[in-house]
């Protein structure tokens, strides 16, 4: 049967809507070897693919040869020897040379977020966590304007975010609420939105449930954190509490379509790339799709399992995650607040069937990009990578809602 094409326009892009999604590439299944994670990972690096974006290929090489396993430990601690010089020789150059202490702790902070990757499940990772922290702060300090950590009260815990205001406003500016997806952080999205700033737009970056530094595992009701930060971006006089919007990528995006639904009259607009809404959840697809998926180096249902309250096996995964679909909760359909979805037709992580569903639902109109020859997110090695999507497509749709006139 033939596809039927839609071609969608805006002032900001076009894009091409293929409604037969049976065209996604088939991906060998079976977890990697660590030789074979090692020559993916230095390919990645080579062509500036997730997860290596901006990691020197000569780095990771030199990290690999002191990895014989999978061990955890055994790859954080030679991620670690490696970030280490930089982070020492950025701190010994703060002073006579800025610039290059700078470049150096972006460096270490990359290596020692590898060095976690995809989650800090072992003592090793967590340290190489922290480290990343530590080196981030460090790079942050150059920022101008400057970045503020922030600390949300949150049900006898924290939540904690990173916060950054253009600079010379005159009045209270939109805000954008970026959520990471399973194994990014904050940290990456706070370096990447600083594209935004330019505009008159400020972001406030911060970890999504069961990731990073949120004080909760992701439940059914984990969206209470995200309204608390927007109780929080609300109370700040310098952000205008009429103009919020909200980005997501990947399980980020699974909570700004939630939030796109549950706090519709508070955002103005939510970006999604490749919001998970209901067949993701469904048992089948984590046994047939997710286990052993290539698209993702490695542990992608280990890493999955490690953000869910209260599951430890995949049996246990395959039970709850149908509880997390928008369909299952009733969701989907209901009013919401304005969509760009962003998503790649040959996605194996998140089926793009869901992104099609969630088009067609609700009650307001949506502006899709969708990549026909796009894996997770929309990327296209060479073509279409992350970098391109943030600048040409994300930030512009972000700007023009935000800075739209309010209804």
């Amino acid at each position: 049967m033939k596809s039927t094409r839609v071609i969608l326009t805006t002032p900001f892009f076009v894009c091409l809507v293929f409604l037969n999604s049976s065209s996604a590439q088939q991906e060998p299944r079976g977890e990697r070897s660590i030789e074979e994670i090692k020559a993916e990972a230095i390919h990645r690096a080579e062509v500036g693919q997730y997860p290596l974006i901006g990691l020197d290929p000569g780095d990771v090489k030199e990290a690999f040869e002191h990895i014989h396993s999978k061990d955890k430990d055994e790859w954080a601690a030679a991620f670690m020897a490696v970030a280490d010089r930089y982070f020492n020789e950025a701190k010994s150059l703060e002073k006579t040379d800025p610039a290059k202490a700078n470049a150096d702790y972006i460096r270490a902070w990359r290596l020692y977020s590898f060095g976690r990757w995809p989650i800090p499940a072992s003592p090793g990772k967590q340290r190489s966590y922290e480290k990343a922290i530590e080196a981030f702060l460090d790079h942050a300090k150059f920022y101008d304007p400057p970045l503020e950590v922030v600390h949300i009260p949150f049900e006898s815990k924290e939540i904690v975010a990173y916060l950054r205001l253009p600079r010379n406003a005159t009045g209270p500016v939109p805000l954008v609420i970026a959520v990471n997806g399973l194994d990014s952080r904050k940290e990456d999205l706070t370096e990447s939105f600083s594209a935004i700033l330019p505009f008159g737009v400020g972001y406030l970056a911060v970890d999504g449930p069961g990731t990073g530094q949120n004080p909760i595992k992701a439940t059914v009701t984990s969206d209470r954190m995200l309204s608390k930060v927007i109780d929080y971006v609300q109370s700040r006089p310098e952000i205008d509490k009429n103009r919020l919007a909200m980005h997501g990528v990947s399980w980020g995006a699974y909570w700004a379509t939630k939030m796109a639904i549950v706090e519709h009259a508070r955002l103005r607009g939510c970006s999604a790339q490749s919001p998970p809404v209901d067949k993701f959840f469904q048992k089948d697809f984590l046994m047939n799709s997710l286990l052993g998926n290539r698209e993702y180096l490695f542990d992608q249902v280990p890493a999955l399992m490690n953000i869910l309250e209260n599951v430890h096996t995949v049996e246990e995964m395959g039970d709850y995650l149908p509880k997390m679909s928008l369909v299952h909760q009733g969701l989907l359909g209901t009013p919401m607040s304005t969509m760009l979805i962003l998503a790649g037709v040959n996605d194996t992580q998140v089926p793009i069937d869901d992104e099609y569903l969630l088009l067609s639902k609700g009650d307001v109109p949506k502006e899709a990009w969708i990549n026909p020859a796009g894996g997770h997110l929309g990327r296209q090695v060479g073509v279409w990578p992350d970098p391109r999507i943030f600048k040409e497509v994300i930030i512009p749709w972000l700007v023009k809602t935000l800075l739209g006139p309010v209804n």
